[in-house]
């Protein structure tokens, strides 16, 4: 298993956090905080000594700037890039074929080693690019991950696809979250649902959730589905 570095969050997906070669996906609307799943998994692999490969539509300098408000700081452990400004190599959206070869050429120089991947760009190519070319790109490259010893979490922005995208999205991953934000009065709640995850039975429900500077606080259960 490798740990989510979010302790309640290891705590509701059984204590250890995610299944050893699997595939995550975060959905949810921008701004809700998907992003931070993805720094402090990273941060705490970095920490372990594992190889940590962060895919990016933006600069380097604009991820670091928003993991540090979640109180991460990738100055002392730094992943491996591929971003659109500021990495080891250069993400460009209109070149499918060359990103996928970077990530497996990545992959195949670390083989031996723990992996963990972030991946912050399905939402900008599906916006882009034809979805049937996006879920066969998505499809070839969960497989590729799993020759290693890796773990990728993806994010999907809520609200800019057709549902039959979303659906079809996340059935390619072993696991989906999904955060959302439920209006309650005068005031709104941030919640969290384990739609699915390899190896758990269904989670039936939403649980509240809040972030500190120190990391993700997830409450008891909050709405049923």
């Amino acid at each position: 298993m490798a740990s989510s570095g979010i302790p309640d969050l290891d705590k509701l997906l059984g204590g250890d956090g995610y299944p050893d070669r699997s595939s995550v996906l975060v959905t949810g609307a921008p701004g809700i905080g998907k992003e931070a799943l993805g720094y402090w998994f990273v941060s705490l692999g970095l920490s372990q000594g594992d190889f940590c490969l962060y895919v990016t539509r933006l600069a380097t300098q604009d991820v670091l700037r928003d993991a540090n408000g979640f109180g991460v700081d990738f100055r002392k452990h730094v992943p491996f890039w591929i971003a659109q400004e500021g990495g080891e190599l250069k993400y460009d959206y209109r070149d499918l074929a060359g990103l996928s070869f970077s990530i497996k050429d990545v992959l195949k120089k670390q083989a031996g080693r723990r992996i963990r991947i972030v991946a912050d760009v399905f939402s900008s190519l599906l916006s882009l690019t034809p979805p049937e070319t996006i879920y066969k790109f998505v499809t070839q490259l969960l497989v590729d991950v799993k020759h290693y010893d890796a773990v990728i979490l993806a994010t999907l922005e809520d609200g800019m696809h057709q549902q039959q995208v979303v659906t079809t999205m996340q059935s390619n991953f072993d696991g989906v979250f999904e955060m959302r934000v439920y209006e309650e009065g005068m005031s709104y709640v941030p919640v969290l649902r384990v739609r699915k995850m390899l190896g758990l039975p269904p989670l039936p429900g939403y649980f509240s959730y809040s972030f500190t500077r120190t990391g993700m606080e997830i409450g008891a259960y909050a709405k049923r589905v």
